[in-house]
């Protein structure tokens, strides 16, 4: 969760998916977790909770809103400030 939510926080200000509410890099992420814990239910024929508890679920998802906004804050200060001393030497 956590490289996920900062490899799409990274790539959010250019919206690699398209400018809808929907195409936003958050929503296909989560949209990716969804998929991959039905992917999960299916390979082991049992409820996802029994696997894992609910708690490490709305963990999991809280580290990949926060890794999501650093990796956006990433993107827009630290790598913005570093391409413009790039571009002016």
């Amino acid at each position: 969760m956590l490289l996920g939510g900062l490899a799409f926080g990274i790539n959010a200000d250019r919206r690699p998916f398209g400018n809808d509410m929907l195409a936003h890099p958050l929503i296909i992420f989560f949209a990716l977790v969804a998929a991959g814990l039905l992917v999960l239910r299916a390979a082991l024929r049992r409820p996802v909770p029994e696997v894992l508890p609910e708690r490490t679920l709305l963990a999991g998802c809280a580290i990949g809103i926060a890794a999501y906004l650093a990796g956006n804050w990433l993107a827009s200060n630290i790598f913005h400030a570093a391409m413009l001393t790039l571009h002016q030497g």
